[in-house]
């Protein structure tokens, strides 16, 4: 690990008229576009970004609807997608690793499955091929507060995990706060993911690394093993976690995704 610690500067892409909102390590390093998942933002990877520079330039967008980016009416994954291939032609900074977790992962599969020329290796932490149809484990988030007066209101709003998303509230001009993700967009975006991903999975061919807790709620250990087998220059890694690897074993995933991008070399 560097022992320096980048800045990581806030920016934004206006795209027709809808703010994309990202954080940039800047620098010379390589290329790392790190995609959060759900209930989540770009600022998620500070930690990352810190264990990877200077070596690496980390540029961590609030996909659309999160954190500082404006809402939209749909969350496709052309429309995600669409929006990461904007913002990768926006650097010019050459083919990138795309990291990702959960959304994030899935994304990431999707755009090097659609773009492989933006896309030098990938890194999915915990982002299954297969998300079944039913009811959005999401859902408990409808009964959330967007807004309200005071951030201590929102945060006791969001219950249980109140403390979780305290530091990415947000204080609107008129002195309220809101949350950093709409609860209806969140469920709505969820339900989006559902389905049969094995095709964007297997659409690509770069190296790219699996990271899988083992005792997922999302992506079964069977599903990672599967996953490797038939994707090729694919390594699994399963570390003792649930979904939230990185949260969980913050030391694990960067040692992990570090051996990964060490063995690239220079892309």
């Amino acid at each position: 690990m560097s022992t320096t610690r980048p800045a990581l500067a806030r920016k934004e892409l206006d795209l027709a008229g809808r703010r994309l909102s990202y954080l940039d390590s800047g620098g010379t390093g390589q290329p790392l576009l790190a995609l959060h998942g759900h209930l989540a933002e770009g600022a998620s990877f500070t930690r990352l970004a810190e264990e990877l520079g200077p070596d690496w330039r980390v540029i961590a967008p609030d996909q659309r609807g999160h954190g500082d980016s404006d809402r939209t009416p749909e969350y496709s994954r052309d429309g995600y997608v669409d929006d990461l291939i904007a913002l990768l032609e926006h650097l010019a900074a050459g083919p990138v690793v795309a990291l990702g977790h959960s959304l994030g992962g899935i994304n990431a599969m999707y755009l090097a499955a659609r773009r492989p020329d933006l896309i030098a290796a990938m890194v999915d932490v915990d982002g299954p091929v297969l998300m079944p149809d039913g009811p959005s484990p999401l859902s408990f988030v409808l009964s959330f507060p967007y807004t309200a007066p005071t951030r201590e209101e929102l945060i006791e709003g969001a219950g249980p995990i109140g403390p979780m998303i305290a530091r990415g509230l947000r204080q609107l001009p008129d002195g309220a706060w809101r949350l950093p993700f709409h609860p209806q967009d969140t469920v709505d975006s969820e339900n989006a993911v559902h389905g049969d991903h094995w095709a964007a999975w297997t659409g690509s061919s770069m190296p790219a690394l699996l990271i899988n807790g083992r005792k997922s709620q999302a992506l079964p250990g069977e599903t990672a093993r599967e996953m490797a087998e038939r994707r090729p220059h694919t390594t699994l890694v399963r570390l003792d976690t649930d979904h939230f690897v990185q949260a969980q074993d913050p030391e694990g995933f960067h040692r992990a995704v570090r051996e990964f991008l060490d063995g690239l070399g220079t892309l």
